[in-house]
């Protein structure tokens, strides 16, 4: 099974350290966030990444290469000077992703989520990862009924973790360009064909440079 990792991001909220350094580049604990993403997937099974990239996006094929050093894999995915958003990054990264369930992964979010539990899974059309509510999104994403299907709305609603299982089948007929993926995953929850879980354990967004900060502790046991 393939992975793919978003990178292509601004990372607006942490600025000024990506004004000249792309997010997925910036460190904790002496290592780029997206190379603590690649040592997990890679550990986990996942060797065949493919990586999207905008801002500053010769920084990381500088800086990953081929992904040889860390026993992977790595293709590119290209956006130019402006992201395709979500949706639109995976629909331009499709060629390189085969015609089979790929997993994806935000770039900028730091867990301790059993990715191998993710290979050889039954898909519909998506399954997500959701993760309990952060301070900063009280109100989460999406709720969970009690078959495992994933609902726009229920009594309780948890955060999309950024971590999803993808048919190629759920980008059909979409056409490319800047696309969000959240209303493609709405109108495929309707017809119950998106599964999920909750996973419960380390999880964080990095989208500033305070959590920044605060994952560096964690990496180094403070």
């Amino acid at each position: 099974m393939k992975a793919m990792i978003l990178a292509a991001g601004r990372g607006e909220r942490m600025r000024p350290l990506t004004d000249h350094t792309p997010k997925p580049l910036l460190e904790a604990a002496d290592k780029p966030l997206i190379v603590h993403t690649i040592d997990q997937l890679v550990g986990a099974g996942f060797t065949d990444i493919i990586i999207n990239h905008a801002h500053l996006g010769q920084q990381i094929e500088e800086a990953l290469g081929d992904g040889r050093r860390f026993g992977a894999n790595i293709s590119y995915s290209p956006e130019g000077g402006q992201a395709l958003e979500t949706a639109g990054g995976i629909i331009n990264a499709m060629p390189l992703l085969g015609g089979e369930a790929f997993l994806v992964v935000n770039g900028d979010i730091a867990t301790d989520f059993p990715f191998a539990s993710l290979h050889g899974r039954q898909v519909d059309l998506a399954h997500l990862v959701l993760v309990t509510n952060p301070p900063h999104h009280p109100n989460g994403d999406f709720a969970l009924d009690g078959l495992g299907f994933v609902l726009e709305n229920g009594s309780e609603r948890f955060t999309f973790s950024g971590i999803g299982l993808y048919c190629p089948e759920l980008f059909k007929g979409v056409e490319p360009g800047i696309k969000k993926l959240a209303p493609i995953l709405r109108q495929a929850m309707a017809s119950q064909q998106v599964s999920g879980q909750l996973h419960q354990g380390f999880w964080m967004d990095i989208g500033t440079p305070g959590r920044l900060q605060e994952l560096d502790r964690h990496y180094r046991g403070h």
